[in-house]
């Protein structure tokens, strides 16, 4: 059974894929699809292995861009120092970024290994690629399953109904305003929804943007300059309010065996009862080595709220921004 997770940026779902990954049965596959060359990710095919490794190995410039200007970002856990084969100047493969060290204490060997595992691969259609993937690693990790989770994969829900027709997915959702100012305050997300919803200026400011983007950075570059500011919040919530309606355009094709959801708010206040259903519904034994006290474990509370902390021309303009969002999820207002 294919199984994912999805939700919006800063929804809880980092979190969620930390705590099942306490289960012995468990491959908890992080952030593999979102840096992925999206025109490429869920190709048809056929697509020789290596054309698979070769995208799972490119740069995801947002990525480099924010490394390489000093900023720090949880999810990008690459060992970097100590021996490790890249520096923070470098540009680091999209399953070096987060996916491979949340494996392997040895990320650079596991790379090597994977890249030798794709390459091999016959040709076949993209999705295909990665169930292959995702199965040779949990046999390499003795799990049972995999599920893989990534920041934003409401975006691409029906695409990824398409590609993996028999398999379920948990829709994990948090308040639509606190989601939104976490994406501000994260480097990651700052950059890149920043430019897709600021006022749009001319090519010469496009063409600006894109160096700054591959080139050496500077304190006043483009890129720099928004990375250090504190963009409009209205970007935030109309980003967060556009993922969930485009994911439940998927919605209507899903039954209640395939599709599920939780609110990050209870994972956090009932952790041991909500994921005792996750795992009943991915088919996770909630009794076995005691997994779900251990997963418990890992919440440190309820996250203070931000949206009260705002001016009130603020508030007003993420509450907007927010409305259609939180309208389709059943959001109280």
């Amino acid at each position: 059974m294919d199984r994912f997770i999805v939700g919006t940026g800063r929804c809880g779902s980092t979190l969620l894929s930390r705590m099942l990954a306490e289960s012995p049965e468990t491959l908890s596959v992080f952030e593999f699809f979102n840096g992925l060359d999206a025109t490429r990710r869920f190709a048809p095919g056929p697509v020789p292995g290596g054309e698979f490794a070769a995208l799972l190995c490119a740069e995801q410039p947002f990525v480099t861009a924010v490394l390489r200007r000093g900023y720090d970002v949880s999810e990008i856990t690459y060992p970097f120092g100590d021996g490790s084969r890249y520096g923070r100047d470098d540009a680091l493969p999209w399953i070096l970024v987060s996916m491979l060290p949340r494996l392997a204490a040895d990320p650079d060997t596991l790379y090597d290994d994977v890249m030798s595992f794709c390459d091999a691969l016959p040709p076949q259609a993209m999705a295909d690629h990665c169930r292959d993937l995702f199965e040779w690693l949990a046999v390499r990790f003795d799990r049972r399953c995999w599920i893989e989770r990534s920041g934003s994969s409401i975006d691409y829900l029906l695409e990824l109904c398409e590609v993996f027709p028999e398999a379920r997915f948990l829709h994990i959702h948090r308040d639509g305003r606190e989601a939104a100012l976490s994406m501000r305050e994260h480097h990651a997300y700052r950059l890149p929804i920043a430019l897709m919803y600021r006022p749009r200026g001319g090519p010469e400011e496009t063409s600006e943007i894109l160096t700054a983007l591959r080139a050496d950075p500077s304190p006043e570059d483009p890129v720099s300059r928004i990375l250090a500011s504190r963009p409009p919040v209205e970007y935030y919530g109309r980003y967060w309010s556009d993922q969930v309606l485009r994911g439940a355009r998927a919605w209507p094709t899903l039954g209640a065996d395939r599709y599920q959801s939780v609110r990050f708010e209870d994972l956090v206040r009932r952790p041991r009862e909500t994921l005792g259903r996750i795992g009943a519904f991915f088919d996770i034994d909630p009794a076995r080595d005691a997994w779900i006290e251990r997963a418990a474990s890992l919440v440190r509370g309820v996250p203070p709220t931000r949206f009260e902390t705002l001016s009130t021309e603020e508030q007003r303009a993420l509450r907007a921004a927010c409305e259609p969002g939180r309208t389709r999820l059943g959001q109280p207002g």
